[in-house]
C-alpha cells in the first residue's frame, strides 16, 4: 500500500476496541483478500472475542462486511469478511491546463461516476474551483448520494504544491494560483478534509493502485504541456522536502541549450520534449501544429516530420531517465500524459537511449510501458489519495471512537 499522508493534520486516537491503529484488522483487509475472523486473530495476535467486537464495528460503520463463507473443515463454515462498498465515497479532481475530471468512488476504489469538463486553469483559482464545486455537487445528486456520506476530496493540479499545506507554489501554466488555499476555498462549501498535489504524483498513485498493485519502484512520466514524473519508492510516494521530488522537466538537457525555458532557464527538458515544445518546433518547419493533441493526430496520420520528433523528444527524455535510473533503480517506468498517445514512437526512442546508456543489472528486469490507465490516471490516483488520509488508522479509529460515542449518547 503506498503511504500516504494528508495536507490536513492526523492524530492517533485510542479507543476501547484497541490500544493503536498499528495492528487494526481493517488494515489488514485494505490488500482486499477475504479473511476468517480466525485468520484475523492469528495475524494480529488478538483474542477472538476482541476480534469479533472490532468485525462488528466496522460493519456498523458500513466498512466491512461478510463475503461468502471459508471451505469446511468439518462443522459451520466460518464466515469471510472484506472490506465493502457502501454508502461512503470520497471525491477524486483532476485539474489540467484545460479541463477538469471529477469522480465519484467508493472506499474500495471503484469509479462510480465521472465527468470532464473543458475549462482553462489560466482562468484563475476561484473560477476553476467554482466549476469543480459545481460538479461534484451535481454527481452527488445524479447518483443518489448523500453529501453526509463524503469522506474525503483529493485534488490534483498541474504545478508544484507544498504537500503540507496543499497550496501551489509558483506555478509556471498557473496564473493567480501562487500559494492559493485551495484546500480551504471548496472546504468552504463542502466541509471534508480536501488533500492537494501535484497531478504527476497523484497519475503515479493512480497508475500503481489499478496496473502494477505489487510494484515498489515505480516512475510514472507524464509527457503533455509539461513534463514531471510521479516517484514510487520502497512502496511509499516520495515528495521530498518541499514537494518537488520527479520534477525532471526542468533538467538540463544539452542538445537543448540555446533554448528558452518557461521557468527562465535554459535547455531544460520540457523545453525540448514536451508537446508543446514539439508543436512549436513543428510549427516552425511549417507543420502547423499547436499543441500536444496536434502533435499526437500528425503521428496517428503517418506525418514523417511529426514522428521523427516525437522518437527524437523520447532521446531526449530518455536521457534524463538514464539517470533517475542510476539514482532510485525503478523496476517500472510508465509513460503517460497526452503525448504517451503518440504510442511506440515515443516509447521506443526512450528504449533506445535508456537500454544503451544504463548499467545491464538496472535494466535486466526493467519495464518501460505506456499507461494503462491513460486519460483517467489522474483522477483515479486524486480518488485514492483521498481513500488512502479517509481510511488510515488515525481516522478509521476515529470514525470508530464517534460511532461508539454517538451510540453511548443514544442509550443514554
Amino acid at each position: 500500500m503506498v503511504d500516504v499522508s494528508a495536507n490536513a493534520d492526523a492524530r492517533p486516537h485510542v479507543n476501547a476496541l484497541g490500544s493503536t491503529a498499528m495492528s487494526d484488522l481493517f488494515q489488514i483487509l485494505r490488500d482486499g483478500q477475504p479473511r476468517t475472523r480466525s485468520e484475523l486473530a492469528s495475524i494480529t495476535g488478538l483474542a477472538r472475542t476482541t476480534v469479533a467486537m472490532r468485525i462488528d464495528a466496522l460493519t456498523d460503520l458500513g466498512l466491512v462486511g461478510p463475503v461468502g463463507e471459508a471451505a469446511s473443515t468439518g462443522g459451520r463454515p466460518s464466515s469471510l469478511f472484506a472490506i465493502t462498498a457502501s454508502e461512503r465515497f470520497v471525491v477524486g479532481v483532476d485539474i489540467g491546463a484545460s479541463h477538469i475530471r471529477v469522480a465519484l468512488a467508493d472506499i474500495t476504489g471503484r469509479i462510480i461516476e465521472e465527468t470532464n469538463s473543458v475549462i482553462a486553469v489560466s482562468e484563475g483559482p476561484r473560477v476553476v474551483l467554482d466549476a469543480v464545486l459545481a460538479v461534484i455537487r451535481e454527481l452527488i445528486e445524479h447518483t443518489g448520494r448523500r453529501t453526509g456520506d463524503l469522506l474525503a476530496i483529493g485534488v490534483g493540479v498541474p504545478g508544484p504544491v507544498e504537500f503540507s499545506t496543499g497550496r501551489p507554489i509558483n506555478p509556471p501554466i498557473m496564473p493567480g494560483w501562487d500559494r492559493f488555499d485551495i484546500a480551504g476555498w471548496i472546504r468552504q462549501e463542502i466541509d471534508v478534509p480536501v488533500l492537494v498535489d501535484n497531478d504527476v504524483n497523484i497519475m503515479a498513485l493512480g497508475e500503481r493502485e489499478k496496473a502494477w498493485p505489487d510494484t515498489d519502484h515505480l516512475l510514472f512520466v507524464k509527457i503533455a504541456t509539461g513534463i514531471g514524473a510521479g516517484v514510487i519508492s520502497g512502496g511509499f510516494l516520495q515528495r521530498g522536502a518541499q514537494g518537488t521530488a520527479g520534477d525532471i522537466g526542468h533538467v538540463y538537457v544539452s542538445r537543448g541549450a540555446e533554448i528558452a525555458c518557461n521557468c527562465g532557464n535554459f535547455g531544460c527538458l520540457e523545453a525540448l520534449a514536451s508537446g508543446s515544445a514539439i508543436a512549436r518546433a513543428l510549427t516552425a518547419a511549417g507543420i502547423p501544429a499547436g499543441n500536444s493533441r496536434d502533435v499526437v493526430d500528425l503521428v496517428k496520420n503517418g506525418n514523417v516530420n511529426a514522428i521523427q520528433a516525437v522518437r527524437q523528444a523520447g532521446r531526449d527524455i530518455g536521457e534524463v531517465l538514464t539517470t533517475c535510473l542510476s539514482l532510485m533503480n525503478p523496476s517500472v517506468i510508465v509513460l503517460g500524459g497526452s503525448m504517451a498517445e503518440a504510442g511506440e514512437h515515443l516509447i521506443a526512442g526512450v528504449r533506445e537511449v535508456v537500454y544503451r546508456r544504463s548499467m545491464p543489472l538496472a535494466t535486466e528486469s526493467l519495464h518501460i510501458t505506456l499507461s494503462q490507465t491513460g486519460a483517467d490516471a489522474a483522477v483515479l490516483g486524486a480518488s485514492m489519495l483521498a481513500i488512502h488520509h479517509s481510511l488510515s488508522p488515525a481516522n478509521i479509529e476515529a470514525m470508530i471512537a464517534q460511532s461508539a460515542g454517538g451510540a453511548l449518547r443514544a442509550v443514554k
